[in-house]
């Protein structure tokens, strides 16, 4: 029997006696769960999406023909089915937010205190869930598809969805005040390196810098905190790496987007299963990707052992690597690198360190500041130096919040050289230098 007849079966024998204006779709889905079944529901919403939204768009028909739904004018009822699908087959109070473009992270912090962040501030969302077995029912939803699973036994979860975003979900117990649900947005277009002067995160001549360094396969870390636009800038950068070169990306969620380069091999590492198997590392793909024949390999994020492997990489063949580090300063990158390499080496920190140093030439800060805009503040070389066994960074440009625009205090000397690779010529590099007021 389709659930249409069962509605019909059924009819109106359990319309509750009050239904307010400010309750119609609590309401409705209430009248819709005592008329069919939502495990059922759910189960042919797998098999076929398309007839699970008839059959509730059928069901609602039945209900609307009582008497106590007369006064909701036709307008006002095709809003209610559109708002209970998107409850039961999309992201239900999240629908919203999640098309709107502006908006690049979306934070429910429990059932009824919902966050969203538009141009790098975080404000209150008027939508609210009704109770925590709705955050929770989405929450399985998103996961159910994805193969991944959340309960009391694993209150954590990391998910991808097919769109890109990318899904935190946490529960209780870990979670104090009801499930927890993060997800950051990504945006299908690819901002470019000129987008990024244009809202004002990079100077003109930092841009040209910039191209200019992948062009001439100079291996960049780009670091930063939780969202400075560190993703967004690797991305921005590997947009300058010629066509006829192999990319071969690794992360741990896929966020980098490559619409135009030909040849991009992207890999994404697998947690363990429900039994406790079958995780594939971003080390195990680090070391995958040197046999995948790769000019540049780019990493995601270097968070841990992989950082090793990483460097091995970047000193056997493949310049212009470019990867993402968690690090306040660009001091702080070469600390943090150091100490990754040690939970998988037992090496003298000067040897780590001057591989850092023969690995990575620049290192580029991201920040957002108070006004919520995210900018490039500095970009550092790395050099070891002999004398005192360390890596040390050397600052090429510095912005300061408020700046307009950065100052350039030196350049690398691999600018000089840059008209013999034929990445650009004497002219333009001069042309640069008297922009940076360098000479």
């Amino acid at each position: 029997m389709s659930l249409y007849a069962r509605a019909q079966r059924v009819g109106n024998a359990h319309i509750e006696e009050d239904v307010s204006q400010n309750a119609l779709l609590p309401a409705l889905r209430k009248q819709l769960q005592e008329l069919v079944s939502i495990d059922e529901l759910a189960k042919l919403a797998q098999e076929n999406p398309e007839r699970a939204r008839n059959e509730v768009r059928g069901a609602c028909r039945r209900i609307f023909e009582g008497s106590l739904w007369g006064y909701v004018d036709i307008p006002a009822r095709e809003s209610l089915v559109n708002q209970l699908l998107d409850a039961l087959f999309g992201f239900g109070v999240l629908e919203d937010m999640l098309a709107d473009e502006a908006i690049t992270e979306i934070m429910a912090n429990g059932p009824h205190r919902v966050f969203f962040e538009r141009d790098g501030v975080i404000a209150p969302s008027e939508r609210r869930f009704s109770d925590e077995a709705e955050l929770r029912a989405l929450i399985d939803r998103i996961l159910g598809p994805l193969g991944r699973r959340i309960d009391e036994a694993s209150p954590m979860v990391n998910a991808r969805l097919p769109q890109g975003h990318r899904v935190n979900a946490v529960v209780p117990p870990i979670a104090i005040d009801g499930p927890y649900l993060t997800i950051r947005k990504f945006s299908e277009h690819i901002i470019t390196l000129e987008e990024m002067q244009e809202a004002g995160s990079v100077d003109g001549p930092l841009r040209t810098f910039l191209i200019w360094a992948v062009r001439a396969r100079k291996s960049i870390a780009v670091c930063g905190g939780t969202g400075s636009g560190k993703t967004t800038l690797l991305n921005a950068l590997s947009c300058s790496i010629p066509p006829n070169e192999r990319i071969v990306t690794i992360e741990d969620s896929a966020e980098l987007r490559f619409e135009m380069h030909p040849d991009v091999a992207r890999m994404e590492a697998r947690p363990p299963n429900a039994e406790g198997t079958g995780e594939v590392t971003i080390r195990d793909l680090v070391i995958n990707s040197l046999r995948m024949r790769p000019d540049r390999i780019i990493v995601g994020e270097c968070r841990g052992a992989e950082a090793l492997d990483m460097l091995t990489a970047m000193n056997t063949g493949h310049d212009g690597s470019l990867t993402t580090l968690h690090a306040n300063s660009p001091e702080e990158s070469v600390s943090r690198l150091t100490t990754m390499v040690r939970y998988v080496a037992d090496l003298p920190v000067d040897v780590i360190e001057a591989n850092i140093a023969s690995a990575i030439d620049l290192v580029v800060q991201t920040q957002r500041g108070l006004d919520g805009k995210r900018r490039v503040t500095d970009v550092v070389a790395l050099l070891f130096s002999r004398e005192s066994g360390r890596c040390e960074s050397h600052p090429l440009y510095r912005r300061n919040a408020g700046d307009e625009q950065g100052k350039w205090i030196s350049e690398p000397e691999w600018v000089g050289r840059l008209s013999d690779e034929g990445v650009a010529t004497r002219e333009e590099v001069e042309a640069w230098r008297r922009a940076c007021s360098l000479g």
